[in-house]
């Protein structure tokens, strides 16, 4: 992996150490065809990359940074600086109609290096085409469209983390197309992939909690328990309207059989996610995700596991500027609003019939200037409201985020 980071650098550097600081006669940025309706689903693809001369590879990436100041019920561990996640990805054209593409992510200063999406696409027709290897399961529309300059919020949404663990990524394989006429356009992608571990409920949270299965690296080798996870999204999308996606994730997550003897009934579980996207009242943008987890809780485990999660996130962004600001010709200064929501134990208490009231509620207004579209700096205000299952008062949380983000 540093070999690699090593040999990427020096692409990027290397005419400058020959003297030479125009890049452009090596690399030009590839230009996206604008006049084509764009889905979530298109994000991996979707995003600016450098062509290098005449070959048929294309590079890119993006790198977050950021400050943070939060205190709980009156605690705080003072102001903090991170850099979550530097991103580089890398595609190219094989021969016509055969494309491959790669995200490698550096997680935490690169304390963790995850490949996130490493696939090639066999392109057949618009509405039939194939695609093998490392995919993100295409459940709502963050786990796909995830890049930081995309987003006016330094943390990712709650629900889009914590019930549905993005990034999600798994190895398999699959088919996806796209219909389009006039300002219609209906897509699909379904795939097989291994899936979810036992972790879901063997964790030291002490609940029901999905992203416990993101630790479990034998997911890129072999599935646990011989069931592949079922992956399948469609969406729609009319140019001045909406996009509207509907995903569904299922499969088996336990060991119900070991060397032919059985062990345990298969124990599934659910995500059913609904996104929507729109621009309203001319320019203001309104983006958002629910998703709806269902898991099959063995009975010997105590009521704090939950059989069912849900959440969501509501993002409304609103320009008050455009234009040329501060010597950028083409800026634009936003005001935006994150209401969040997760709910990780729906239902009530047996015994009682008392709701379990195991939430969290974030509420987050910011500020953020972009220079370009492709970069942004972002100052966030982050307010939350954690409710354990016994309904003990609310632990509350706020506090400032300061940061940017940009694509390079």
């Amino acid at each position: 992996m540093k070999k690699s980071l090593l040999i990427y650098l020096l692409i990027i550097c290397g005419p400058a150490l020959y003297g030479q600081t125009d890049t452009s006669f090596f690399f030009s940025r590839v230009k996206q065809d604008s006049s084509k309706l764009k889905l979530n689903m298109d994000a991996v693809y979707n995003r600016p990359f450098l062509q290098m001369g005449k070959l048929p590879v294309s590079l890119g990436g993006y790198l977050e940074a950021n400050s943070s100041y939060f205190s709980t019920d009156g605690i705080s561990e003072g102001l903090s600086f991170q850099l979550p996640r530097l991103t580089m990805f890398m595609s190219a054209s094989i021969r016509q109609r055969i494309k491959f593409m790669t995200e490698i992510e550096f997680e935490e200063g690169g304390r963790e290096i995850n490949i996130e999406f490493a696939a090639l696409d066999l392109e057949f027709n618009p509405l039939f085409n194939l695609r093998g290897g490392v995919i993100m399961n295409p459940i709502g529309s963050f786990n796909q469209n995830h890049d930081g300059p995309k987003w006016e919020f330094i943390s990712r949404p709650v629900s889009s983390t914590t019930i549905i663990p993005s990034t999600w990524s798994n190895v398999g394989f699959g088919l996806f197309g796209k219909y389009s006429k006039k300002n219609w356009v209906w897509a699909y992608e379904a795939y097989l992939s291994n899936g979810f571990d036992d972790k879901i409920i063997n964790n030291n949270q002490n609940r029901t909690w999905f992203p416990a299965s993101k630790a479990n690296r034998d997911r890129f080798e072999e599935s646990f328990n011989g069931v592949p996870l079922k992956t399948l999204k469609m969406a729609i999308r009319h140019r001045k309207v909406a996009e509207i996606g509907v995903s569904w994730m299922g499969g088996v997550y336990n060991k119900f059989k070991d060397d032919g003897l059985v062990l345990d009934k298969k124990r599934r579980l659910n995500f059913i996610a609904l996104d929507i996207n729109s621009t309203i009242l001319k320019d203001t943008y309104l983006n958002g995700e629910w998703v709806w987890a269902y898991v099959d809780v063995p009975d010997t485990y105590i009521q704090q596991f939950g059989n069912r999660q849900q959440g969501g996130f509501l993002d409304i962004v609103q320009p008050i500027k455009k234009g040329k600001m501060l010597g950028w010709s083409e800026s634009v200064l936003n005001v935006a609003l994150r209401l969040e929501y997760a709910d990780y134990n729906v239902g009530n208490f047996q015994e009682l019939g008392l709701r379990i009231a195991d939430h969290v509620y974030a509420l987050v207004p910011a500020i953020s200037f972009r220079p370009s579209a492709q970069t942004v700096i972002r100052a966030n205000y982050r307010y939350e409201r954690h409710r354990d299952l016994l309904r003990n008062p609310a632990s509350q949380t706020g506090g400032f985020q300061f940061g940017f983000s940009t694509y390079f």
